[in-house]
C-alpha cells in the first residue's frame, strides 16, 4: 500500500524553496520538459502567499536553471476564468522584470510557465498540454528560421526558442494509469502517493523527503490544517453547485411549460407546442444556471466567505452579490 505524501501545492510553498529539495523539483521539470533541469536558485515571487489560512489561492514559485533560463511554476486550485490571460501576463512581467534597463532585448531570458490546476481549465481531454510559438508562411506553409548569424549569436536553431513556452496539466484529467515516467510524476501530482516501481527523476528523493510523518509536530499541524481548509473549501462549492443545480433546474423546467403553454395557445397547439417547449427549454436552461450562481454566491456569502473569492467562483459582480 503506498504511502501518502505531502500535497504538492503544500510542498513547493514550503519543503521545495529548501536547497536540499532542489532535486525534487528538479526531477520534475526534468521529466516535463524533456531535458536535464538543474536548480540554480529559488526566487522569491509576489504572488507566493505563506499564511496557513490562504484559501483558494494560487501557488508560484520562480525557479533559475544553470542554463539562466526562468521557469515559473503555479499550482491552481479553484476555477479562474481569466487563467489563460493570468498564464500570458506571468510570463510577460517575468521577462520585463528580469530586463535591466538598457540591456538590449538580446538579454531577454527564456521563460517556461508550467501551470499545474486541479480544476476543468477551457476545453479539452488531454491532461498534459503543451503551447510554443511558431511562425508559418500563409503562402509557402513554411517555417519562419532564425538565419545563421542569429543562430550562432543567441545560440538557437528554432525562433520559437527565445518565446516563452507554457505547459499545463490537467490533473484532474489523469486516468491514473502511468504509462511513463512523466506519468508517474502526474500521479503522485493527483494522488500524493508514490508506488515502489516509479522511477522518475526526483520522485526517489521526493518519496524520502515529502512524506507527512517526516514533518515536525508544527509542520503536520501547519498541513493537517492546510488539508482540513482544501475539504471544507471543495465542500463548499459542490455543496452549493449541487443545490443551485437543483433550484435552477425546476425553476427552469415550471417556466418553460409555462411560456411554451402560452406560446402555443397564440400560434396554434401543434405549432405551440413544438417551438414553446424549444424556448421554454432554452430560457429554462439560461435561468438554472444563473440561479444557480446565484445560490452558490448565497451560500458562500453565509459562511464569510468574501466578495472576490465569491466573484471568482460565481462570475457575479460585486453589485450583484451585494443586493443578494
Amino acid at each position: 500500500m503506498p504511502q501518502t505524501h505531502i500535497r504538492f501545492d503544500w510542498a513547493i510553498k514550503k519543503l521545495l524553496r529548501n536547497k536540499a529539495n532542489y532535486v525534487v523539483l528538479a526531477g520534475f521539470l526534468s521529466e516535463l520538459l524533456g531535458k536535464q533541469i538543474k536548480i540554480q536558485s529559488i526566487l522569491e515571487s509576489e504572488g507566493n502567499r505563506q499564511t496557513e489560512d490562504d484559501k483558494l489561492n494560487r501557488v508560484d514559485i520562480v525557479a533559475e536553471n544553470d542554463q539562466g533560463e526562468l521557469i515559473l511554476i503555479e499550482v491552481q486550485n479553484s476555477t479562474e476564468q481569466d487563467y489563460f490571460h493570468r498564464m500570458l501576463y506571468g510570463t510577460a512581467k517575468l521577462i520585463t522584470d528580469f530586463l535591466e534597463k538598457g540591456e538590449p532585448y538580446g538579454k531577454v531570458k527564456k521563460v517556461y510557465s508550467v501551470n499545474v490546476v486541479y480544476f476543468s481549465l477551457g476545453q479539452g481531454g488531454d491532461y498534459i498540454y503543451q503551447g510554443k510559438l511558431d511562425f508559418r508562411g500563409l503562402h509557402l506553409e513554411d517555417t519562419l528560421k532564425p538565419s545563421i548569424n542569429q543562430q550562432k549569436l543567441f545560440n538557437i536553431k528554432k525562433v520559437y526558442e527565445i518565446f516563452p513556452e507554457y505547459y499545463v496539466i490537467k490533473v484532474n484529467n489523469f486516468n491514473d494509469v502511468a504509462k511513463n515516467t512523466l506519468d508517474e510524476w502526474i500521479y503522485f501530482l493527483k494522488k500524493s502517493q508514490i508506488k515502489e516501481e516509479f522511477t522518475a527523476q526526483g520522485l526517489t528523493e521526493a518519496k524520502a523527503n515529502l512524506l507527512v510523518n517526516s514533518l515536525s509536530e508544527e509542520e503536520r499541524a501547519n498541513y493537517l490544517r492546510f488539508m482540513e481548509n482544501r475539504r471544507y473549501e471543495i465542500s463548499i462549492i459542490e455543496g452549493s453547485r449541487s443545490e443551485g443545480r437543483l433550484e435552477g433546474l425546476e425553476e427552469g423546467r415550471s417556466q418553460g411549460i409555462q411560456e411554451g403553454r402560452s406560446q402555443g395557445i397564440k400560434e396554434g397547439r401543434s405549432q405551440g407546442i413544438k417551438e414553446g417547449r424549444s424556448q421554454g427549454i432554452e430560457e429554462g436552461k439560461s435561468q438554472g444556471k444563473q440561479q444557480e450562481k446565484i445560490n452558490i454566491a448565497r451560500n458562500l456569502k453565509q459562511k464569510g466567505t468574501d466578495f472576490d473569492t465569491i466573484a471568482e467562483v460565481t462570475g457575479l459582480t460585486r453589485e450583484e452579490i451585494e443586493e443578494l
